[in-house]
């Protein structure tokens, strides 16, 4: 892979996206594992792991074996099987084709109205019993290695809470992981205007580094969220896109993406999502459950990345430009 050069050789496309370390996280750690035997950046292509429920583990090894090193699942039996995931991690551990430390794993706290019915904690208990009982159960199903004490690199909440007081409760317990079990916290499925994270910029301890919010029309891609908040000068924010391919589907025929496609010799699919990627701080999700794109997208994600550096740099520059005025982001 890649992204095990030297760090100048990496396509630009190709590199990790890095995250800001917070005041937070500065102090010593009391856990055995170390800053230094952990990913450093988040890959820019995380593999979606919701609705595959028995098969979970088989395509999450599968995935890992294809070259997929970031993992996005939930504490939400309904559509996740956290265990799962857990066990594909081991099995491709334990065969050597990755270890802990290769790996970018995140996993999310879901409230009682986003479980109905399957809430891994029991949803009349004390709101700080929930998340401490939810976070418990995700590492325990990532103790993937017996000399290591399982961590998470990033923490999201699935969706805020309606009042502010709720919110503030649940990001602090978060809080009380960093940096030793969780090393980054994330917020999901922002709607409207963006007062929850203002709130929780300005008065939590860790700060949100992670917004994963729907990649599509009807939230005109985000692109006034990921402006404001998701840009190299506004901080550390990096934005996960889910819904990527599955909601746009019309845009695999659109000139930017074949030009791209036909330029680096690889399939539309691949080229929509590295133009997606090329808008900023974005990590995609993708959740194919075959085996043939999984290594399509990944390789077309390489291909692409060396050619828009190269040779293709003026087509890319081009087919950027056009696929920025296609979803309203300005160039």
């Amino acid at each position: 892979m890649a992204n095990m050069q030297a760090p100048a050789q990496i396509p630009l496309l190709y590199r990790d996206l890095v995250l800001r370390e917070d005041e937070a996280s500065d102090g010593e750690s009391d856990s055995r594992i170390l800053k230094t035997d952990r990913r450093s950046g988040m890959p820019r292509m995380m593999y979606g792991t919701a609705w595959k429920m028995e098969q979970t583990a088989d395509l999450v090894y599968k995935a890992i074996k294809a070259g997929f090193r970031a993992l996005d699942t939930a504490a939400q039996p309904k559509h996740y099987n956290e265990a799962g995931v857990g066990e594909g991690v081991r099995r491709a551990i334990r065969e050597g084709i990755a270890r802990r430390q290769d790996l970018w794993i995140q996993s999310k706290f879901t409230s009682a109205s986003g479980q109905r019915g399957q809430a891994p904690y029991d949803p009349t208990s004390p709101l700080k019993t929930q998340v401490e009982t939810s976070i418990l159960g995700s590492l325990v199903c990532f103790r993937v290695e017996e000399d290591r004490e399982p961590y998470l690199d990033s923490l999201v909440l699935h969706a805020p809470y309606k009042d502010d007081a709720s919110n503030a409760q649940v990001w602090s317990c978060f809080e009380e992981f960093v940096p030793d079990k969780i090393r980054y916290l994330g917020i999901s499925n922002l709607l409207g205007d963006s007062g929850v994270l203002e709130t929780l910029l300005q008065q939590s301890r860790v700060k949100p580094a992670i917004i994963q919010n729907r990649f599509h029309a009807p939230t005109k891609y985000e692109v006034e969220l990921r402006e404001r908040w998701c840009t190299d000068d506004q901080g550390a924010i990096i934005f996960q896109s889910f819904w990527t391919l599955s909601a746009n589907p019309d845009m695999l025929a659109s000139t930017a993406v074949e030009e791209v496609a036909q330029g680096a010799r690889v399939t539309k699919t691949a080229a929509f999502y590295c133009l997606v990627m090329g808008l900023g701080k974005i990590c995609v999700l993708n959740g194919t459950t075959r085996e043939r794109h999984m290594r399509e997208d990944l390789e077309g994600w390489e291909l692409v990345s060396t050619w828009a550096d190269g040779e293709g740099k003026a087509a890319w520059e081009r087919s950027l430009r056009a696929f920025k005025s296609i979803i309203g982001q300005a160039d």
